[in-house]
């Protein structure tokens, strides 16, 4: 059975894309690049998307899906992806770019309106929360604000960033109350604490494109819990070498990828010594790191390991 946080995979080679292209913007990294990884993105969110919806047509239905308990939050990510091609489409087509940016909007706000609801109607404990509920609201919103500055729309960035925002507030001090205090996320979940980086990442990317890459107090601010989370990451480690790979996996991408993509804003908007050396490591690391995965992914499914069963996370 596939569920949709197999959509991570699509997702992270458009965070390797994202890095890409603000490679592009701080030393002139050649943009066919990114133009490539975006299109592997789009190919790889067609490969899934396909089969998955198939399947929903074919019994279990898209409500079943949405009120998934664990795996609920995922399924915002398909319409978050469409946004972000959408954006990646403008350069060469900006109205094109901006009708398919307009609709991955509409059903990010859809998925993340009924979910928001559902999560109020439903009797979830505590311990059934985790940072994949970033997603529909947090995660949608920023991104949404994002595409939007870059595509000129300045008070629709504003008015996702703050939906965003403000969902980030709400649900972190949820998610972070249920892993200070509740047991430990069940293994094949583990994975998703690494999507404790995002929110500061995401909305720090969002915020350098609608005020042109400047470096000013917010950015400094979102930077510095970034660095925390960062840091937790690091300390987390030893956790995750206990995980067995599967598409849960995929949540490490688009997490560290964005917090790489925010690094090379800032030195897009700052005077680092030796910035192109340091922007061309952050890409070989990033790269690697995906291609990595890819090919982790690859054995796995050779093997008939990557996606054994419906419990798969």
């Amino acid at each position: 059975m596939l569920r949709p946080n197999l959509f991570g995979i699509p997702f992270g080679l458009a965070g390797l894309a994202a890095c890409w292209s603000a490679a592009a913007e701080a030393v002139h990294a050649p943009g066919s690049a990114s133009g490539v990884v975006w299109a592997l993105a789009a190919a790889a969110w067609l490969v899934v998307l396909v089969p998955y919806a198939r399947q929903i047509a074919r019994g279990r239905g898209l409500r079943r899906e949405l009120a998934d308990p664990t795996f609920g939050p995922f399924t915002a990510v398909p319409a978050m992806l469409v946004m972000l091609l959408g954006g990646a489409l403008a350069p060469w087509s900006r109205d094109a770019g901006a009708a398919v940016f307009v609709v991955g909007l509409l059903a990010t706000l859809l998925v993340g309106g009924y979910l928001t609801g559902q999560w109020i109607l439903e009797d979830l404990q505590l311990a059934q929360w985790h940072p994949g509920y970033f997603l529909p609201t947090v995660g949608g919103g920023l991104i949404a604000a994002n595409v939007a500055a870059r595509l000129g729309f300045g008070g629709l960035a504003s008015v996702m960033f703050g939906y965003g925002l403000v969902c980030w507030f709400v649900l972190g001090s949820i998610i972070l109350a249920r892993l200070f205090s509740q047991p430990m996320l069940p293994v094949k979940l583990r994975p998703t604490l690494a999507i404790e980086l995002a929110p500061p990442a995401v909305a720090g990317n969002a915020w350098f494109a609608m005020h042109g890459g400047r470096l000013d107090q917010v950015a400094l601010t979102l930077a510095g819990y970034g660095l925390l989370m960062v840091i937790v990451q690091v300390r987390l480690a030893p956790l995750y070498r206990h995980v067995p790979f599967g598409p849960g996996s995929w949540a490490f991408a688009f997490s560290y990828l964005q917090a790489v993509t925010f690094g090379l804003h800032w030195i897009a908007g700052t005077d680092v010594p030796g910035r192109t050396a340091l922007v061309w490591l952050l890409l070989a690391v990033s790269t690697a790191g995906v291609l990595l995965l890819a090919a982790l992914t690859g054995r796995g499914l050779v093997r008939r390991t990557f996606l054994p069963g419906a419990g798969t996370a």
